[in-house]
């Protein structure tokens, strides 16, 4: 029953759309009608304003830590990650719009994070790194979902590894349509186009 009470928890802690709520709250209308249609940090980006983009990128993390840190402090380990998926999920598919949310990057490193700061910390600079190079968002988040597994799994973490790759499927998940455009070379760069 607590690992429900976990899932359930960190899916309605994940669902609240960060980036629906600040783009509206600062008169910039919808961000679901621009762009990507995604409520997510890079989405919110495409409305110029960085602050915003920074404050969803910033409250998209920490979702994914509270839903974790928060469920382990109740009911142990494996209900802290149970309700760290549970918060992927809610950002990925919430109730409040019909089950159309974000791409689940920020909270994914959110999550990671709260698993073991240094497994977040390293996906961090991974997408920074990759980021940088590239000056792609998606692309970035599909080479640090590759990586997140491998790190763990190199520091003998075979559980967060399994973890991690839970996490890195639904985010891969959640990118077919920017594999698509990466695969066909329209994919656009941070802080240009849709």
């Amino acid at each position: 029953m607590t690992l429900v009470l976990a899932l359930i928890l960190g899916y309605l802690l994940g669902s609240v759309p960060w980036g629906l709520v600040l783009t509206r709250a600062a008169g910039l209308g919808d961000v679901r009608s621009i762009g990507s249609g995604s409520i997510g940090a890079t989405n919110v980006l495409r409305t110029g304003n960085r602050a915003l983009a920074a404050a969803t990128l910033a409250l998209d993390l920490l979702k994914g830590v509270v839903a974790l840190v928060l469920a382990r402090w109740l009911w142990g380990e494996t209900a802290g990650l149970l309700a760290g998926f549970g918060a992927m999920l809610g950002h990925s598919f919430p109730v409040w719009l019909g089950f159309k949310g974000g791409k689940g990057v920020a909270t994914g490193g959110g999550v990671l994070l709260a698993a073991a700061w240094w497994l977040g910390l390293a996906a961090a600079i991974v997408w920074l790194v990759t980021a940088v190079a590239t000056r792609i968002s998606s692309a970035a988040a599909l080479v640090t979902c590759a990586a997140a597994p491998v790190v763990a799994a190199i520091a003998g973490r075979w559980d967060l590894a399994l973890f991690a790759a839970g996490i890195a499927a639904l985010v891969v998940w959640r990118h077919r349509p920017n594999i698509e455009r990466l695969l066909a070379g329209t994919e656009p760069r941070i802080g240009r186009g849709a």
